[in-house]
């Protein structure tokens, strides 16, 4: 069972060391070897039923691209209306499912997930995503298990909160669910989220048809299946894998889809927004819609920085799982004179990192997601190399000869407003630029104009003043703001996460405002004195 912290919260995961010698090291590269070894089949899942479709694909450990660890049954137009005709069915025994019962199933799927499931999925995380050790154990075990417990907290806390009642009027308000289906559609680049979308919403009384990413069917599929060992009813989250164009045009086309819960592009996000907007006449209610997208995340250094912090919160908030995070750090304002200082051990530490196979326990960057990922960084590698304004401090090159593998790289640009400032490469790309000394205010003009995103972003300064006038000058630039701390990592029920502008709608997953979002309470008055007569003291003649 879960620690309950002294605020009524439930703890955060412990996260596993995976030390040298450590049982938990062994036990998951057991467990990698065995999943590495073998071919899982992967079907969709419609009403607990496993459904084998003939759209089949593979998916393939990004840093052995020759190998093949599942065959994934990709979903066709049937198998979606398939998901949505059993999501509707199972509405009205999930919804009235009493409140605790729903949340003790989450409950035991973190209990299952904090014990003997956690080695597997950490594995088919690592696996299929190309994550290393440390990155998939705080991703698809710690993030997660805060997830499924923490939700349950905040839903409760919701749902205990009352309106006044009088000595004449018992009132009452319901957390309902919404009324119809929600679809969730995932990255590749988070388990944690992956599993989150659908089952935010879940706990609430929804029921879900439930889109991952391809690149992250397979940790999709054992997640599906810790969560009916944990005792989720049949037809409550349904799983289809594939075309989530296909999948996005048959649930927005039905009169019963209720929400969008989405982790993605801003383009696609948009594109989804907009097709809901032109039906919106033909839904049964107004769609609830909940996005987080991406971010061209920022590092502002202040000249009274510390160095040490800065360099090391540069690397691993540009670098750890290949920047493929929409919280990485991927442009950075640096003082000249700081910069003077930390440039050489900056470009010597990120030449250092070791780069390969994520079954080495020592490798701190697996590979990006897939080939199209690692052309469009060559692509960019190829423009900058002949490009005056870009000079290549470290990287700039990719290897495909065992998987899709692109070296860290720190570029400098004397143009602040340059494509590797303002564009999100989703990637191993950290852009340094040198700002005056002096040039404090001006730099914060240009952190807080130069990208249309506004996710994360780092301070680290020293001089109380300089943090202040940052936190004031940048307030809208960033959902979640770090002062000397790299601008990932945030945890569950301690950074709520989201941010603004292109970035999303803020709803902060990891806290209780996302909850309250998959909720359409309803108020109950009971009178207990009901007048008997219609008329009023000042209706009466003098």
């Amino acid at each position: 069972m879960d620690v309950i912290a002294p605020d009524g919260m439930p703890a955060n995961e412990p996260v596993l060391a995976h030390g040298p010698g450590s049982i938990e090291r062994r036990t998951l590269l057991e467990t990698l070897r065995e999943l590495g070894g073998t071919v899982t089949e992967a079907p969709c899942v419609i009403d607990g039923k496993d459904v084998h479709t003939g759209r089949q694909f593979e998916v393939r450990p990004p840093h052995r691209r020759e190998d093949v660890v599942a065959t994934v049954h990709g979903a066709e137009h049937d198998t979606v209306d398939a998901a949505i005709s059993a999501a509707m069915d199972a509405r009205h025994d999930w919804q009235a499912m009493p409140l605790a019962d729903r949340m003790a199933i989450f409950d035991r799927a973190a209990d299952l997930l904090s014990g003997p499931w956690r080695a597997r999925l950490n594995a088919s995380t690592m696996l299929g995503q190309s994550k290393t050790i440390q990155q998939a154990e705080i991703d698809s075990a710690c993030e997660l298990i805060d997830f499924w417990r923490i939700n349950n907290h905040f839903l409760a806390t919701i749902a205990a909160r009352q309106p006044r009642s009088t000595e004449s009027a018992q009132n009452e308000l319901e957390a309902r669910p919404l009324d119809g289906f929600v679809l969730a559609i995932c990255p590749f680049n988070f388990t944690s989220i992956a599993a989150n979308l659908p089952s935010a919403p879940a706990v609430c009384g929804n029921t879900i048809v439930w889109k991952p990413s391809e690149k992250q069917a397979l940790s999709a599929h054992f997640t599906m299946r810790l969560l009916h060992q944990a005792g989720l009813p049949d037809g409550v989250i349904n799983l289809v894998h594939g075309d989530g164009g296909l999948v996005a045009e048959r649930c927005l086309a039905d009169p019963a889809f209720a929400g969008l819960h989405f982790t993605g592009s801003a383009t696609v996000f948009r594109s989804l927004w907009q097709r809901i907007g032109s039906g919106i006449t033909t839904y049964r209610q107004f769609p609830r819609i909940v996005g987080e997208t991406g971010g061209k995340d920022f590092i502002l250094a202040h000249p009274s920085a510390d160095e040490d912090a800065l360099v090391t919160a540069m690397i691993r908030g540009a670098f750890e799982y290949q920047g493929q995070k929409c919280s990485a750090a991927s442009r950075a304002y640096l003082p000249r004179t700081l910069w003077a200082r930390l440039r050489d051990r900056l470009i010597d530490e990120t030449r250092g990192l070791a780069i390969g196979d994520v079954a080495d326990p020592t490798t701190f960057l697996g590979a990006v997601i897939d080939e199209r990922a690692l052309r469009r960084h060559q692509d960019l590698f190829d423009r900058v190399a002949a490009d005056a304004d870009v000079t290549v401090m470290a990287g700039g090159t990719t290897d495909e000869s065992d998987g899709w593998f692109v070296e860290p790289t720190i570029l400098a640009s004397d143009d602040p407003r340059h494509e590797t400032m303002t564009t999100e490469w989703f990637g191993p790309i950290l852009t340094c630029f040198v700002y005056e000394d002096s040039a404090w205010e001006e730099v914060l003009e240009l952190v807080d104009t130069t990208s249309p995103y506004a996710l994360t972003g780092a301070v680290f300064a020293e001089d109380e003043e300089a943090i202040g006038r940052a936190r004031a000058r940048l307030r809208f630039s960033a959902g979640n703001f770090y002062i000397n701390d790299k601008p990932t990592g945030a945890v569950v029920g301690q950074q709520p996460f989201g941010g603004s502008r292109a970035s999303g709608t803020n709803d902060k997953a990891g806290w209780e405002n996302n909850i309250q979002r998959w909720i359409s309470p309803r108020t109950v008055k009971r009178n207990l004195a009901p007048p008997t007569h219609h008329g009023y003291p000042s209706t009466e003649p003098d």
